[in-house]
């Protein structure tokens, strides 16, 4: 297979991240004998330096025309009273791309699951994915500001909530049959809007078994029952809110990947971490976040499942390691886990031939 991969590094840690994702991709394409063309542009505080803006015209011809998009992280305390913000970048690619689907999967490891403050009996289990809503909401609303008042805008229509509760639906008909749809119904209009829609297109989906919570109780019980869950759907706030919540399960916010998926197979992902500025440049961030959102990439853009599979069991035998980074408890670099990963994968491919051989 021939792809273009189209790199966006953006800040802090972002390019430290992102420079392992690559390296296990271009492993990846060694190894299953795949094309894999990488090409590099700026988005966020470093395109704002750079040209004044924070998402560059070439950047987002680059994002439109690749087969996928890999993004490190974007923003740093140096852009924080600027008039233009790095996080402006972030959301005006999500609406360039059409991604309105943020996938984020959270998988308890045993061996970081020690590193969570929640009690190990509630995290026994825990295999979920948030599906968030991306592109619509109080992020993307109408905004005032006077000198003592402010207004966030949020809007929905049927059109978005049902695209982006179809994929929650389709998402869980293939894993465990579970849907849960978060809003707060009892009070906002958009959420009743989107516990109807959910509810009239359930009719389609008899496989699936759908439960509402509302978005206070949703966060209660994501810590004291996790496993309980299998796939949650949800606008785009009270998502990006439930998902670095849900960090705390997995013991990092450094192990975390997302996918942000459209209609199509082109997607935009990143690791659900932010830039780090503390630790930028220090070769201490943690990688696997980035890493596994290159195996996403495999997967939905790509459609290489076998390659995204083989990703995510070196990333597993990583853990299982003594190896660890600062945020698991560990004192390994962001490049000796890199190492470590790539290590572990070429390990994994050549053990299939050696027992084939064997049983020859």
């Amino acid at each position: 297979m021939k792809a273009t991969i189209a790199l966006l590094p953006g800040d802090g840690i972002g390019p430290e991240v992102t420079t392992a994702a690559v390296k296990m991709l271009q492993a990846v394409a060694s190894t299953y004998q795949h094309e894999f063309s990488f090409a590099e542009y700026e988005i966020g505080g470093c395109a704002i330096d750079l040209t004044g803006q924070a998402l560059p015209g070439r950047t987002k011809v680059a994002c439109e025309s690749a087969d996928a998009v890999l993004l490190g992280a974007v923003g740093g305390p140096q852009w924080a009273n600027s008039k233009m913000r790095p996080e402006q970048g972030l959301l005006e690619l999500r609406a360039t791309m059409q991604v309105f689907a943020n996938l984020r999967p959270v998988r308890v490891h045993p061996r970081t699951s020690e590193q969570s403050p929640i009690k190990a009996e509630y995290l026994n289990g825990v295999d979920l994915v948030f599906v968030r809503e991306l592109t619509g909401g109080s992020y993307f609303g109408a905004r005032t500001r006077s000198a003592d008042s402010a207004s966030d805008v949020c809007r929905y229509s049927t059109e978005e909530i049902e695209r982006v509760v179809r994929r929650g639906f389709e998402l869980a008909r293939g894993r465990r049959g579970h849907l849960t749809s978060i809003d707060k119904a009892n009070v906002l209009e958009t959420s009743r809007l989107w516990r109807e829609t959910t509810i009239r297109l359930s009719a389609e989906y008899p496989d699936v078994t759908l439960e509402h919570q509302l978005v206070d109780s949703m966060a209660m019980l994501l810590l004291t029952r996790p496993s309980h869950y299998d796939v949650l759907v949800t606008e785009n706030l009270f998502g990006d809110i439930l998902t670095d919540e849900a960090s705390v399960l997995a013991g990092s916010l450094g192990l975390l990947p997302s996918a942000s998926l459209g209609h199509g197979t082109r997607g935009l992902y990143e690791p659900i971490h932010g830039s780090a500025p503390d630790i930028a440049g220090k070769n201490k961030a943690n990688p696997i976040g980035s890493v596994l959102s290159a195996a996403l990439l495999l997967r939905y853009s790509l459609g290489l499942e076998a390659e995204a599979c083989a990703v995510e069991s070196a990333v597993d035998a990583l853990l299982d390691s003594e190896e660890l980074t600062a945020d698991l408890g560990g004192n390994a670099s962001t490049t000796g886990i890199t190492e470590k990963l790539l290590e572990l994968f070429h390990q994994r491919q050549q053990k299939p031939k050696q027992e084939k051989l064997a049983a020859a």
